[in-house]
């Protein structure tokens, strides 16, 4: 299976992660807790929540689906299942958002409090690599690939992809000599990962907001944003080494959901080392409106040769469910851009990146923006295709 665009209509996507169902998050949330729950019971209903959830997102009309993330507790959660050498760091300091933070503070310690984190099954706890690191994750990501597969029979789909975590995300090093040996080290342990998804059919996707959150980092001046984003692409390009790049999908987003969001980069900032990565489509953030305007962009940055854009023409931070028109012309204008043949529509990042009751966008809600994203590329594929 390979990642391209089609000659003759517009294809649909997503990131990855959506809302879990609820029995799922009550054995998930024991499991996490360390209290008593069914082993059997909690395997088998995360192997029905898959196959509902690829079902959902056929009949929804996404053509490139995937698990959903079920089995995964949230993007930083789960590295600890999957990577050895890590410890917990739960004074330890988050510096992602510093300047929107700063700039909204009233806003943020409520927005925290009762959105993003406030829902979450378990707090999140930072880690640190306090020790070599080293893939354990074999068997629960056999697990995952067993269980999509398994979803996927009589299930109408173009092609499945599976997201993992980049490099950059694992956590901050305290045990290697330099960023770039403790980079090295994560890249090689992750490649198991990868290598083990498109071994099994499947498109990886790597996931790596880090790479936008540099060139918004305060604490950063612009050479150290360009050399700290050189190092996150060679350690995500050393783990794709023999990855053809047509079996790769790359996305970053800007980590904040609904917010003021003034004090985050550009896509101009970041589309340079984003189009350095050895992927063959790129995901990022292009339906809200602090970035909507960014489609201008692609007047001057060419697309290299064999390569897709996998914009959002719908978001994840609003219940607002875009308009099939708007979706529409949102997919048009990136294809008199970079061509028709070279898009793929998609979504600005995950409805559910950590698994939580009570989503910020409405379980329903998502399905209701699938179908408009399905509907606008069925409108943009008769405006490009006549």
């Amino acid at each position: 299976m390979t990642l391209k665009a089609r000659s003759e209509r517009i294809l649909t996507t997503h990131v990855g992660s959506l809302p879990r169902p609820k029995e799922l998050l009550d054995l998930m949330k024991a499991a996490l807790s360390a209290e008593p729950y069914d082993r059997d019971a909690y395997a088998n209903r995360i192997r029905s929540a898959v196959a509902e959830i690829v079902r959902r997102q056929a009949d929804a009309g996404i053509d490139i689906v995937t698990d959903g993330e079920m089995s995964k507790p949230g993007y930083f959660t789960y590295v600890r299942e999957r990577l050895s050498g890590f410890e917990p760091r739960p004074g330890m300091k988050r510096t992602q958002f510093a300047a929107e933070i700063a700039a909204f503070p009233e806003y943020y310690e409520e927005y925290f409090r009762h959105a993003m984190y406030g829902g979450i099954l378990v707090p999140i706890v930072p880690i640190a690599c306090t020790g070599p690191v080293g893939y354990q994750g074999t068997e629960a990501l056999a697990r995952d690939i067993k269980n999509l597969k398994a979803a996927l029979a009589g299930v109408k789909h173009e092609a499945v992809f599976m997201p993992a975590i980049s490099p950059a995300g694992v956590g901050v090093n305290e045990y290697y000599g330099s960023e770039e040996d403790f980079y090295t080290a994560v890249s090689e342990a992750l490649r198991t990962e990868y290598l083990a998804i498109v071994e099994a059919g499947f498109l990886v996707q790597i996931d790596d907001p880090s790479l936008s959150y540099i060139f918004a980092d305060p604490t950063l001046d612009a050479a150290q944003r360009r050399r700290r984003a050189d190092l996150y692409v060679e350690a995500i390009n050393h783990s794709l080494r023999s990855v053809p790049p047509e079996k790769v999908r790359y996305h970053t987003c800007y980590g904040i959901n609904e917010g003021p969001r003034i004090h985050e980069a550009g896509l101009k900032d970041v589309v340079e080392h984003m189009l350095r990565v050895n992927a063959g489509a790129y995901s990022f953030e292009a339906a809200n409106c602090r970035h909507e305007h960014e489609y201008h962009l692609w007047e001057s940055v060419k697309l290299p040769e064999g390569k897709t854009i996998m914009p959002g023409v719908i978001t994840h931070a609003t219940n607002i469910v875009e308009h099939p028109e708007l979706v529409a012309e949102r997919i048009v204008r990136f294809a008199q851009r970079v061509g028709r043949e070279n898009i793929i529509a998609g979504v600005d990042c995950g409805f559910s990146s950590q698994a939580m009751y009570h989503p910020e966008v409405h379980p329903t809600v998502v399905w209701a923006k699938f179908q408009a994203l399905a509907e606008g590329a069925r409108l943009a594929t008769k405006q490009l295709w006549h």
